[in-house]
């Protein structure tokens, strides 16, 4: 078992979090509808949640061990696969990459991603190439990874797709697993003992339509609507959590909620340890269109309730690509002008702290 999850201390007693809803995806699969109703009141609140019973625990875990391998390499090595600051994620990110405020202040975290395309396509390379140890581990480790956290988006998407009253398959559409996407996995570590209060990540919301995520310690903090106040996201053992993105929220008129959320250090004795977090970012294919999806009487009824303002920011006018790619470029250090760059790169939140 990798270092990540090994002896850490528990969640300190003095610290509150925030309560997400417990969703069991075993009842989801099996059409449970009270479980259904309560994933939608949780997409439509706070725009996150638990996830219990997904099967995908060892999955994630494995992937920490990936994570380990790859971060353990020499910088010069890493750096041969560097993201790069044209908009595109897929690759090594080395700390102090990106900003996580409007002065500019760098990142600690250092990270990996791997495309969705080429952990599908493998060993046929399809958006990059990665360090040797990705492609070792790749058939092994990345690619159960990705398809089990494709089919629990699928199904997840489905029903939000049925509960937003869309004809069947609209929103599977967007997200064929042979059409080139965004969707990515992302290993993240954030070294032990870091000024408390220091952004990991910044505040933002996330890119696309789905996140899937498991961390080995605190740190994730949401801003529950109509507060000012972050507060904790206690991570829970055989647990992940799950969110709302843009794009979810672009397609159901506003319906769904893409929270804006950010990450420090973990509260108590949690913060003398490394902070590990897996994610898998799911995102519509690169061409499609971000705008509410008004064939459904649901969405055009509440679009329609909106102000002119908060609909035209639900209609860009961009395709996923170019929305993903101009949030994705303006994180980036060397992007950096001022306060302008961090405008720049924001979602949905539009203007929330």
């Amino acid at each position: 078992m990798p270092v990540p999850v090994r002896n850490l201390p528990e969640w300190p007693s003095e610290v509150e979090a925030h309560l997400l809803l417990v969703i069991d995806y075993q009842l989801l699969k099996a059409g449970n509808k009270d479980e259904i109703n309560r994933l939608w009141e949780a997409g439509t609140t706070l725009g996150f949640w638990y996830l219990k019973n997904h099967g995908a625990e060892q999955d994630f875990v494995a992937m920490w061990g990936m994570g380990e391998e790859v971060f353990k390499l020499p910088l010069e090595e890493k750096m041969k696969y560097e993201q790069g600051d044209e908009g595109l994620s897929f690759g090594y990110k080395a700390v102090g990459h990106y900003i996580v405020d409007a002065v500019g202040n760098p990142d600690p975290v250092e990270g990996v991603n791997v495309a969705k395309d080429d952990a599908l396509s493998y060993p046929k390379v399809s958006r990059r190439e990665y360090p040797s140890v990705i492609n070792d581990l790749m058939d092994p480790v990345i690619t159960p990874f990705v398809e089990k956290c494709v089919d629990i988006s699928n199904t997840l998407i489905e029903i939000f797709n049925d509960k937003l009253g869309l004809p069947e398959g609209t929103l599977a559409k967007f997200h064929k697993r042979e059409e080139f996407s965004s969707s990515e996995t992302r290993t993240i570590k954030a070294p032990a003992n870091l000024t408390p209060g220091k952004l990991a990540i910044g505040g933002h919301t996330d890119f696309g339509t789905l996140t899937l995520l498991v961390n080995n310690l605190g740190g994730l903090q949401v801003l529950p609507p109509g507060t000012t106040e972050w507060r904790y996201a206690r991570p829970l053992p055989g647990h992940m959590i799950c969110n709302v993105g843009d794009a979810l929220t672009m397609f159901s008129g506003g319906l769904l909620n893409s929270n804006i959320h950010r990450v420090v250090p973990p509260p108590g004795s949690q913060s003398k340890h490394d902070r590990w977090s897996q994610v898998y970012f799911t995102r519509p294919a690169n061409d499609t269109p971000l705008s509410p999806l008004l064939e459904s009487s649901i969405i055009s009824t509440a679009f329609n309730n909106l102000t002119p303002e908060r609909q035209q920011s639900l209609s860009p006018g961009v395709t996923a690509y170019e929305w993903f790619t101009r949030r994705q470029k303006n994180y980036r250090t060397k992007n950096h002008k001022g306060a302008e760059t961090w405008a720049a790169n924001r979602g949905t939140e539009h203007g929330r702290a």
